[in-house]
């Protein structure tokens, strides 16, 4: 295009391309991207660079701006087109082509020389517009008409009266009279004393002589005929650095100037002043004719008036709305700029016009005659001059000089003012702050935001501002007052609100309703000051806390003891869940009240006030749990719940234990939801809750364990049949029976429900160990433990848990046919009160039951235990009946004790007792639970091995010896006649081979194998691994028998085995561990483990076959040196705790006449080391060890009861175990007495 081809064009666009290139202005543009700012800066290097070099008078360039930036809009418009961007943006387009119309109003060429104006061609009509004197012509004067509201016509007639005083020339005189002054420093102008340092008065007095100059210049320039009628010559010439007007009868410019140079006016060169007339012949103390005497006070007052008028004055439009500005309403621009001019006539400082200006708006907001969003525009008015307004007409800027924000350069008297400007509007504010901090509490209160950041920008930042921090913190902790007072008059509205007036009416429901709003009001007034939490260093929220929640754990206190007390005095209970809901709404405020006032206690102890309402609602589940027991047992058919095929283990029990759990677990949860703060009484919660777990879990054992005892123990179709014939029928069908020895023993057929059932209890146990561990049982005892009053002030336990084994029987008397017996005990009280009843042991005159019974007593209490023979038909017989005293006196060491008791016919029974004192101990009670589901669990599945031990029995027999050695049936005769001799028998020549022996146990092993795959589909692995490891344990105690008698001091009757029957015996043993471990063709193990097997018993039958052919002299040798080892390793121990100072070893078990006294035995197993199943393993694997740890010589001993020459032995060493063990008995209780009573030299404890 040929218009851009002109070489200030070309050098007008290339000092924009270079403003252009500039990174800061790039990144500006491409993130706001307005032409607007491209346009100004084209607009200011355009300006820039067509001045240079021009003289002030010359004017011409001033028109090939507007054509130059013209071009440059034609050049923008031409790339929108030519992108096709002007369709997209049509407002822009003519905006852009309107603008470069107006700027090409005189389309010329911009290169023709006849439009430059500098006289080389151009033609200019300069016309000379004579000097008015009316008003009207008068802008300022106007102004000051409307401000002071005086008439037209009067301000009128003064011009015309003092027109020829207000001259040019006087206000000429009135600046040389001020420039003298300033000269001759007559003190008359500011001077050095007005300024803190000599450095700020040279910087002022720097500025004020160029401005005087150049306003002395400007007044004579207007005016020629000064100059020229002044003596002293010539006036100097001046260069303005801006090409403005240098007059000032144009204060928009002069202004204008003056906030880009610092100054009013700035010169080239120094000014002479020697031809002015400033001689001393005039009088120093003439007045000034414009300049009034005060012009401080003159100016406040202008301002005053001016300000006044200005707000007031409805046709000045205030200011639109920002996001950082509110709308308001300041100076006009009229107003400005007369006050502009005057200041700069009087010579006033800028910073002096600020400071001025702001002690008027600190009296205004004093007053309250304007609001904040005033006083803070006034701020800003002085500080950051606002962008023009054209809407209100407004200035939109002051002049700025270099030293308005220097402090240092102002003077002493403007630096003090404003000190005290700052501090009046400090305390003006903080009033103000106080009174909005008063509604800080309310819904909706007023903002505290505008009065902060006037507090924070601009009265804070102020370097001059006097404030210490003495009186700021005597606010703040004003204003922690204020707002606690206010907080308590706010909790008093909410106390009266949700808190009925009449006492009567109270309920739980009203503290929590008011514990409520309380909360709800703290987290809306965190939410509401969450960003700004502490307000001139007071926090609402604390203040609110610190009041309101220590009056509310007072008030709540009060009022939740005077509602207990109300209900009590009326008979009756406050509900236990208003009870519960009045807790946690207590705790969560306590919460939020330790975490605020960490310092602080709580002044409600709401869990020694609440804890009843715990306690009523244990003892409602403890009524309950046993009907929800029964119930579920009711309810459940016993059927396993899964749906596959195969089930898995967890998924073998029925729904009543799952049901009873789930209660349980319900019951904890409840508890435990409640958060309760007291150890103490969760501790105490807990024990409680176990009891009553522990007899609800005794309730579903003894329910399940007689269901299960009955379809044991239900007839098969050949018992009922038998049990309907005559007397006759039945007595010879016994004989024949007898006589045909016949071999017919059906697999019993067991109920799947009846597995079920087992299952059911593993899984209680293995449901109770998991509550035992959440509930964190020992930790709960040792919280109650460290709690626990001292042992001399605790109250006596006057229950007492007694233990007794009923362990075997020796010699009874015969009460069937065959000889035999099939004995079971029962007990009874002296009432004739059952307490417990043993299984059925069949056709066996030496049995051994081995069965434990709890018996809980507050006193002594004679037992009764008689020994009955089952019959299938007709009347039990009673076999003999002795009795036992226990007497919690007699067990006050807690050791268990045996006793022989002999029958009143003939034969003896052994009990071995122990006793515990019952405790209210949570421990205990999971341990007597545990042990109640052991206990369960053995029994049941002894009934399922009594169903397949007595074929063991039948097989493992001397008659299955007989028979796999060919003897005949008169030697069986003989010896069932009881016709035994001492002598070892004649060993038969020729042996069974190794496959008659295996056929022999076949149809055992079928029977097994039968019966194990009833039970496989229904049991779980674990059960199923118990009930082998019993018929194990059955089948050991079999062959055990079957090679050596009990152990008694007494001789027996049964005669040794030879060597091939003894062979014959341990073969099968072997047959039987190969049958019970199991072992796969892969090497995996499906049966018992290989640990289990191997058990102390196992180990002793091995043991035996060493010594049972032994000579009577070497076994009885062989058993003194054991004794004499046994005995100094009892000794040695014995002596190793005396040094330990520890409680005695318990000696090991001892039979026969030694435990005839009741001395104390070996350790027994207490309801402590049952609590859960780890104590239970670990007890178990202690007794392991310890049958294995030392070698005995009972077994030599049951061997020696086979040899009549032994007899003397046997009773010699019992006695010597009888004076062992009541040695030990007596050692064992001293040591006990001098641990309890602290030895000999100390008190003694009661």
């Amino acid at each position: 295009m040929p218009e851009y081809q002109d070489a200030t064009v070309k050098r007008t666009f290339a000092v924009f391309l270079n403003a252009f290139k500039d990174p800061s202005f790039r990144k500006n543009m491409e993130k706001d991207r307005r032409v607007e700012d491209l346009l100004l800066i084209f607009y200011s290097n355009a300006t820039k660079e067509l001045s240079k070099g021009k003289a002030p008078t010359d004017d011409s360039w001033k028109l090939m701006v507007d054509r130059h930036v013209a071009l440059f809009l034609r050049l923008v418009s031409s790339c929108l087109r030519d992108h096709d961007w002007a369709k997209d943006r049509p407002e822009l387009t003519q905006r852009l082509a309107t603008m470069e119309k107006k700027l090409l109003l005189h389309d010329q060429d911009l290169a023709a020389e006849n439009q430059r104006n500098g006289g080389q061609g151009g033609t200019t009509i300069e016309v000379e517009v004579p000097r008015s004197y009316e008003v009207k012509d008068m802008p300022l004067v106007l102004v000051v008409s409307r401000i002071f509201a005086i008439g037209y016509s009067d301000v009128q007639a003064d011009i015309n009266r003092y027109k020829s005083v207000w001259t040019e020339k006087a206000a000429l005189q009135d600046l040389k009279t001020y420039q003298a002054h300033l000269s001759l420093m007559t003190k008359k102008t500011l001077n050095a004393d007005d300024f803190d340092t000599e450095e700020a008065y040279e910087s002022w007095k720097n500025q004020e002589i160029p401005d005087l100059s150049q306003m002395i210049l400007a007044i004579i320039q207007s005016s020629p005929e000064l100059a020229k009628s002044s003596p002293g010559g010539a006036v100097p010439q001046f260069k303005p650095k801006m090409a403005v007007d240098a007059g000032y009868s144009d204060p928009s410019r002069q202004g204008s100037a003056s906030s880009e140079s610092g100054s009013s006016y700035v010169i080239d060169q120094p000014v002479d002043m020697s031809g002015l007339n400033i001689s001393n012949d005039s009088d120093d103390d003439s007045s000034y004719t414009f300049i009034p005497a005060d012009t401080r006070g003159t100016y406040r007052a202008i301002l005053t008036e001016a300000l006044k008028y200005d707000l007031s004055d409805a046709e000045l439009e205030p200011t639109e709305a920002t996001a950082e500005n509110p709308s308001v309403k300041l100076l006009s621009k009229q107003s400005a700029e007369l006050l502009n001019e005057i200041a700069l006539r009087w010579r006033i400082p800028q910073f002096s016009r600020l400071v001025l200006f702001m002690d008027v708006i600190r009296d205004k907001y004093v007053n309250q005659e304007i609001d904040l969003d005033t006083l803070d525009a006034a701020f800003i008015y002085v500080k950051e001059p606002p962008p023009a307004d054209k809407k209100s007409n407004r200035l939109s800027y002051i002049p700025v000089q270099e030293s308005l924000f220097d402090r240092s350069k102002w003077t002493i008297h403007d630096y003090a003012l404003n000190q005290q400007i700052l501090s009046s509007l400090h305390d003006c504010l903080l009033r103000e702050l106080y009174e909005l901090m008063m509604h800080v509490y309310e819904s909706k209160p007023p903002p505290l935001g505008p009065v902060m950041y006037v507090l924070e920008n601009h009265i804070y930042d102020d370097p001059t501002f006097p404030g210490t921090e003495e009186e700021m913190d005597k606010f703040t902790e004003q204003l922690r007052q204020g707002l606690r007072e206010k907080a308590g008059d706010v909790y008093h509205e909410l106390l009266t609100k949700h808190i009925p007036d009449t006492k009567e009416e109270w309920e739980f429901f009203h503290v929590i309703e008011l514990g409520r709003a309380v909360v709800k009001l703290c987290e809306r007034i965190q939410k509401r000051y969450r960003k700004n939490p502490e307000v001139m260093g007071a926090s609402p929220m604390m203040c609110l806390v610190e009041k309101i929640f220590p009056s509310y754990a007072a008030d709540a206190r009060d009022l939740v003891a005077r509602i207990m007390d109300v209900a009590q005095s009326k008979g009756e209970e406050v509900p236990i869940q208003d009870g519960f809901d009045l807790y946690k709404e207590l705790v969560e405020i306590r919460r939020i009240h330790s975490d605020a006032l960490p310092g602080q206690n709580f002044a409600f102890n709401i869990e020694d006030q609440l804890q009843d309402f715990v306690w009523r609602w244990i003892q409602m589940t403890d009524e309950n749990l046993v009907g929800w027991v029964e119930n579920a047992f009711k309810a459940d058919p016993f059927q396993i719940q899964s749906q596959n095929p195969i089930p898995m283990d967890d998924e073998r029990h029925s729904v009543s234990v799952v049901d009873i759990f789930r209660s349980f677990n319900q019951s904890i949860e409840q508890i435990v939801a409640l958060n309760w703060d007291n150890d103490v009484h969760y501790a105490k919660f807990m024990t409680a809750l176990s009891k009553s777990i522990g007899s609800a879990l005794a309730r579903y054992c003894e329910l399940v364990e007689q269901k299960f005892a009955r379809e044991m123990d239900r007839l098969t179709p050949e018992q009922e049949a038998a049990a309907n014939q005559t007397r006759q029928e039945k007595w010879l069908s016994t004989v024949k029976d007898f006589y045909s020895q016949k071999e017919k023993i059906e697999p019993f057929q067991f109920y799947a429900e009846s597995l079920v059932k087992l299952n059911n209890i593993e899984y209680a146990m293995q449901q109770l160990d998991k509550l035992e561990r959440e509930i964190g049982v020992d930790a709960c005892a040792e919280v109650i433990q460290k709690n626990a009053p001292p042992q001399n002030q605790r109250l006596r336990n006057n229950n007492f848990v007694f233990t007794i084994k009923i362990i075997e029987a020796e010699d009874l008397k015969a009460c069937d046919m065959n000889g035999l017996s099939d004995p079971y005990v029962v007990l009874g009280d002296e009432y004739q009160k059952r307490l417990a009843k043993t299984r059925v042991i069949y056709r066996n005159l030496n049995p051994r039951w081995e069965e434990t019974v709890d018996i809980t007593t507050n006193g002594p209490l004679n037992v009764v235990a008689t020994i009955w023979d089952w019959d299938a038909m007709g009347d039990h017989d009673c076999v003999g009946r002795t009795s036992l005293k226990l007497d919690p006196s007699h067990f006050r060491d807690y050791m268990p004790r045996e006793y022989w008791l002999d029958l009143d016919t003939q034969g003896r029974l052994l009990l071995r007792v122990s006793m515990e004192g019952e405790r209210d101990d949570i421990q205990f009670y999971f341990g007597k639970a545990f042990r109640t589901l052991k206990r369960t669990e053995r029994d049941m599945t002894r009934k399922i091995t009594d169903k397949l031990s007595s074929f063991i029995g039948y097989k493992l027999s001397r008659r299955s010896l007989d028979a796999l050695l060919n003897k005949g049936v008169a030697s069986k005769v003989t010896n069932y006649l009881g016709n035994f001799r001492a002598a070892r028998p004649i060993s038969v020549i020729q042996g069974p081979t190794q496959q008659e022996i295996a056929q022999a146990l076949g149809p055992l092993f079928v029977y097994f194998d039968e019966n194990f795959a009833i039970m496989k589909q229904t049991l779980t692995d674990a059960a199923m691994i118990m009930v082998m490891t019993r018929l194990w344990k059955e089948a050991l105690s079999t062959i055990e028998s079957l090679l050596v008698p009990p152990l008694s001091d007494k001789l027996s009757q049964q005669r040794p085995l030879t060597q091939q029957e003894l062979d014959i015996v341990f073969k099968w043993l072997k047959m039987l561990f190969d049958f019970f471990h199991a072992v796969d063709e892969d090497g995996n193990v499906e049966g018992v483990p290989m640990d289990v097997l191997k058990s102390p018993k196992y180990h002793e039958l091995q043991n035996l076959n060493f010594f049972y052919f032994e000579a009577t002299e070497d076994l009885i040798r062989t058993s003194e040196s054991m004794a004499a080892a046994s005995a100094k390793r009892q000794q040695e121990q014995a002596q190793r705790m005396n040094r330990m100072s520890a409680p005695p070893a318990m000696g090991h078990q001892f039979g026969g006449a030694a435990g005839f006294a009741g001395m104390p035995t070996r350790k027994h197993k207490t309801i402590m080391l049952s609590r859960n199943l780890g104590t239970m393993k670990k007890a178990k694997e202690e007794k392991r060890k310890e049958a294995q740890a030392e070698p005995n010589d009972d077994m030599i001993l049951r061997i020696l009861r086979m040899r009549p020459e032994a007899e003397r032995y046997l009773k010699d060493r019992s006695r010597q175990k009888e004076r062992l063990a009541a040695a030990q008995a007596a050692e064992a209780i001293v040591r006990q007495s001098l641990n309890a009573g602290g030895g000999r030299m100390g008190p003694p404890r009661r």
